[in-house]
């Protein structure tokens, strides 16, 4: 860090994003991406007349693709946000809601960008213990009057809240934005979006990283009242109005339309989570529920860093924090059967050297 950085962020501890190591080629487990290519209309969308219209702004408005949105949630265009991955949509939400008289309030296990941003803008915030078996209480956020922002389901834990429980710590919360990060919702989960036509204060994230296989297009999205998504818009008005490039529009929009490819690609991933929580189950393993497109596992034989460690010496990456409350577990992307298999067989080599 220079002696030129701004005092208010020489005390900032950055977001650190899944490594990428260059040293040789590995099975990637570690950042939750999509083991499958896009589908092939988005192959077809990225086309040579496109590429030849980079030369002209994209629309800022984004209006095929909201548009294409606003008929697949049966809500109206007034009501879609988008942005450049849904991080950036988080970044506007603490920039747009939170101040001193409004912090904000997430769980203390979950996405490591929520304590960044907070601590970014300088804002009050309360990072809420989970329960037991890390388990998210809905009693905890219930009239807590402040900003509330919940992944749902919860990363690194895979667990997930029901949409009742969503809507009661909504209804508890008038006068506050609750924003339910969705990043992992197809995986599973039951989506919060129908509640936005009965809650002016709800806002639901969801991203074209993961379900959709655009993490390198960086395509995010919020649904939510209308007067939500004005707050938003003044915001990338103010930072960049032309946030969403053309060909990832492109891509969007491709993707949105070929839905039954998704879907197909989501049921092979959970049948592969099943498949592999029943071998770590076999293995002495213990695993949480999840209805992510990762677990959160631990072995009773060896700390989480140790496995880590052991896993990328033999060429697969898994994702590990050195933090007290989670250093024994590492979260475990699913990928391909294949993938998962080799994970499954270096597993099984580190517990044989570690008897």
């Amino acid at each position: 860090m220079s002696r030129f950085i701004s005092q208010r962020f020489t005390n900032l501890e950055a977001y650190v994003p899944g490594e990428q190591p260059q040293d040789k080629r590995y099975i990637k487990l570690n950042t939750n991406e999509s083991p499958f290519p896009p589908s092939p209309e988005v192959f077809a969308a990225i086309n040579a007349q496109e590429v030849e219209k980079l030369n002209l702004y994209p629309d800022p408005e984004g209006r095929v693709l909201r548009q294409r949105l606003a008929q697949f949630y049966g809500v109206g265009m007034e009501n879609v946000f988008l942005a450049n991955g849904s991080d950036e949509l988080l970044n506007f939400f603490f920039m747009a809601f939170c101040d001193e008289s409004r912090p904000a309030a997430f769980p203390a296990v979950s996405y490591g960008f929520y304590p960044v941003y907070a601590s970014l803008y300088g804002l009050p915030h309360d990072a809420v213990p989970l329960r037991e078996g890390f388990v998210l209480d809905p009693a905890d956020y219930c009239a807590i009057g402040k900003n509330i922002v919940i992944a749902n389901p919860n990363a690194p834990t895979g667990r997930a809240l029901g949409v009742e429980d969503i809507e009661k710590i909504v209804r508890t919360n008038p006068d506050h934005v609750v924003l339910i990060d969705e990043a992992y919702i197809n995986f599973g989960g039951e989506s919060c979006i129908p509640l936005t036509g009965k809650y002016k204060n709800l806002l639901v994230c969801q991203t074209f990283s993961k379900f959709r296989s655009l993490a390198g297009g960086r395509l995010g999205y919020a649904i939510g009242d209308s007067g939500l998504i004005q707050d938003l818009e003044k915001i990338r008005y103010s930072t960049n109005s032309y946030n969403i490039n053309r060909l990832t529009m492109a891509a969007g929009i491709a993707a949105i339309d070929s839905n039954d490819y998704y879907e197909k690609n989501g049921r092979i991933i959970q049948e592969n989570r099943a498949y592999t929580i029943s071998e770590l189950d076999k293995l002495g393993f213990e695993t949480l529920p999840s209805q992510a497109n990762f677990i959160f596992t631990r072995s009773p034989r060896i700390p989480g860093g140790t496995l880590y460690r052991s896993l990328k010496a033999r060429g697969v990456l898994v994702r590990h924090w050195d933090k007290p409350d989670i250093a024994d577990w590492c979260r475990v992307t699913i990928g391909a059967r294949n993938e998962m298999e080799i994970f499954l067989e270096k597993i099984r080599e580190i517990l044989e050297e570690a008897k």
